[in-house]
């Protein structure tokens, strides 16, 4: 397994992590995936407060057990849940920031935080705010690094400009090349992208047909269209699964795709694929077949 560097001043990360969202909930089975990913040298780990009221840090936490020294452990912050309620709100003061920190701390075991991440952002936030608690939790060692999950470009730009962050995250995908706009911006500032959604739901598997015929076509392109597409893509050498991985770390701003697994057996289909990219002049031509699309909202 590669690694790359997160941004300019951050951690050596494998090309793949895991997301950790999909941890099934039974600690056993969790266990295997996060050992098995860590057998195969992903280094970098990804979760949130968010996720399951904060039970997915708790597993992932488990899971490491004495093994929290081999990793980059990414997790966070800005969803505050309320108790009786069954959505939560959106919550990026310093006060929150500061509380939710301790939280993740304890439910992952440890004593410092990786990459902390502002969990999305609206324009109206008060960014320095969030920068400012950042450096101190920095300064405080609870932190050793942050970054930002957002794919409104009018939040992360100005995050990422006017700070030390090492990281956005992203979805990207063959499916979703909407942050391309912006990479320059994102190196420009001293970060690098971590992509999420590399396989677009499982459409870039070899599930993708099966898995369109269950969905009503994803972001601009319509079922018929995913349909025809998957099948061009069928026409083209290597697997959609290992062309899909290498589309997205093609890209020198990218540092890690991040996939998720529910089973031993997705993390090793992801495994295999990676181990077998092909190269750039097939990588464009699956490329060649998408559309290159822009954020029509949230611009600066």
């Amino acid at each position: 397994m590669k690694k790359r560097k997160l941004g300019k001043t951050g951690p050596d990360i494998s090309e793949i992590g895991l997301g950790c969202m999909s941890l099934p909930e039974d600690a056993r089975k969790a266990e295997r995936i996060v050992h098995a990913a860590l057998d195969a040298g992903i280094n970098y780990f990804d979760t949130a407060d968010l996720y399951g009221r904060g039970r997915n840090e708790e597993l992932l936490g488990k899971a490491l057990g004495n093994r929290r020294q081999d990793i980059i452990l990414a997790t966070k912050v800005g969803n505050h849940w309320t108790d009786g309620r069954d959505g939560w709100e959106w919550d990026p003061s310093p006060g929150h920031i500061r509380k939710s920190v301790r939280d993740s701390l304890k439910r992952l075991g440890t004593d410092y935080i990786d990459v902390y991440q502002l969990h999305g952002g609206t324009a109206e936030d008060d960014l320095d705010a969030v920068i400012g608690v950042f450096e101190d939790l920095k300064r405080e060692g609870l932190i050793r690094h942050y970054g930002i999950s957002s794919i409104r470009p009018n939040v992360f730009l100005p995050f990422l400009k006017n700070s030390s962050a090492v990281s956005n995250m992203m979805q990207f995908s063959l499916l979703d090349r909407r942050p391309e706009e912006w990479f320059t911006d994102v190196i420009g500032a001293g970060a690098s992208v971590v992509a999420r959604g590399p396989l677009a739901k499982g459409l870039l598997t070899a599930e993708g047909e099966k898995r369109t015929e269950a969905m009503d076509g994803y972001l601009s392109y319509s079922s018929g269209e995913l349909l025809e597409l998957i099948r061009e893509f069928g026409r083209l050498p290597g697997t959609l699964h290992s062309a899909a991985l290498a589309f997205v770390l093609e890209s020198s701003a990218v540092a890690s795709a991040i996939t998720g697994a529910s089973s031993e057996e997705q993390l090793n289909e992801t495994l295999r694929a990676y181990d077998n990219m092909p190269g750039s002049e097939t990588v464009r031509a699956y490329a060649a077949l998408t559309a290159e699309e822009q954020y029509e909202k949230h611009r600066v």
